[in-house]
């Protein structure tokens, strides 16, 4: 029997920031025994991640410098506890009063840490789209890929656009309210295996389509049958330490050659990127969505472009560029995801990019991302060199 690997599990925590050593003991302590219990269950545990609130609102009137500072403290205290992922929260620019000179810290805060990630959120359900907060978000990403080793910190930074909190995957995780457990997989596998189980029921030929009613059936109810053993440790991990169960985010996070895109292309529509494919992503997020098991975050397809190789070749071979991922993105999960684009990008496009996203998220009233990689010394047509091991490599393009 295939069990997915856990890829994280997310402790949100209500205490405001600043944190003290005694609140990461704690929190370490916390993930370390659900870690054990749940590798004593038989699952992967791949990380352990804490989710806190905006520091971005708890700090607002603190100073870039003594912001810099806590931050850096902060970073040791993880480090004391071996804690490598941690989230200060989403700015929220998407509010009309929030100071989006607020913003200027976060190149700085997230150049001189290494466990640290932020977002800001340019639109939301309540205020919509706030427009002129996509240039200065632009700017970090610009600054980001140009003074972090590698471009690195992008990786580490989002653009959101109404993702309310409790997503367990990172950059996008924040939180709110009482402190919280979720848990996000790397369904991958499920999903392959639930598609090749319907090319053998439906006795369909080798690279036919096959029927996508039966497909979104099919991956729901392994789903649903997998996941659930899951569930309940879930459940009773979050009442042994007194958290809320924030629930368990489906969205199969590929890595390397574990391939979400390779997956899809069992469904028979041709390469990714073909006629079709927006039909099959729709299909397997139908399944996705429509689960029974209590959901968090996404809970949709994750399409990035440098965490998943078959895509990272479906990109350099000109099959997909970043429209037509936000096409899929129209019915599918997070938006632009890992994308790699020339250093030497104008800040006007990655800015107008932003727009794009964040305005079909409010249109469609879902949760959508930017994660964008500019990478710095290279320029379209060139090829990525990261040393990263969260990082494939593949053609610079747009």
């Amino acid at each position: 029997m295939f069990i997915a690997p856990v890829r994280t599990l997310t402790l949100g925590i209500a205490a405001p920031h600043p944190l003290s050593a005694a609140h990461i003991r704690h929190a370490s302590a916390v993930l370390q025994q659900a870690s054990r219990r749940v590798t004593e269950a038989g699952y992967e545990v791949q990380t352990v991640r804490l989710s806190t609130r905006p520091i971005f609102t708890d700090l607002a009137d603190w100073s870039p410098a003594a912001l810099l500072s806590y931050v850096r403290e902060l970073q040791q205290m993880l480090d004391d506890e071996g804690l490598q992922f941690c989230s200060l929260g989403s700015a929220a620019a998407a509010a009309p009063n929030f100071p989006l000179v607020l913003l200027d810290p976060i190149p700085d805060l997230l150049a001189a840490t290494t466990a640290l990630s932020a977002t800001v959120q340019v639109a939301s359900e309540q205020h919509g789209l706030r427009a002129e907060a996509a240039r200065p978000t632009a700017r970090i990403i610009q600054r980001l890929a140009h003074e972090t080793e590698e471009g690195f910190g992008n990786f580490r930074f989002a653009m959101l656009a109404c993702v309310p909190p409790g997503c367990p995957f990172f950059p996008a995780a924040y939180h709110e309210g009482v402190d919280s457990l979720a848990l996000g997989v790397q369904g991958v596998g499920l999903i392959a295996q639930a598609l090749r189980a319907v090319r053998e029921e439906q006795d369909v030929q080798a690279e036919g389509p096959l029927p996508l009613g039966r497909v979104t059936e099919r991956v729901r109810t392994v789903l649903e049958t997998y996941m659930q053993p899951l569930v309940e440790l879930g459940r009773e991990l979050a009442l042994e330490h007194d958290l809320h169960f924030q629930g368990i985010d489906l969205s199969p996070a590929p890595m390397g050659q574990e391939s979400i895109v390779a997956a899809l292309e069992l469904c028979g529509y041709g390469l990714f990127g073909s006629p079709g494919t927006l039909a099959a992503t729709a299909a397997i997020t139908a399944a996705l969505k429509s689960t029974t098991l209590p959901m968090c975050g996404y809970s949709g397809l994750m399409l990035p472009v440098l965490e998943d190789a078959t895509l990272g070749q479906r990109w350099s071979d000109g099959l997909v560029n970043a429209h037509t991922l936000l096409l899929y993105s129209s019915v599918c999960g997070t938006g632009l995801d890992t994308l790699p684009l020339p250093g030497t990008m104008p800040i006007e496009a990655i800015e107008h990019l932003l727009l794009d996203v964040a305005i079909l998220a409010v249109r469609l009233h879902k949760p959508l991302s930017a994660r964008l990689f500019p990478v710095p010394r290279r320029v379209e047509g060139e090829y990525t060199s990261f040393t990263s091991p969260y990082l494939t490599n593949t053609l610079i393009r747009f």
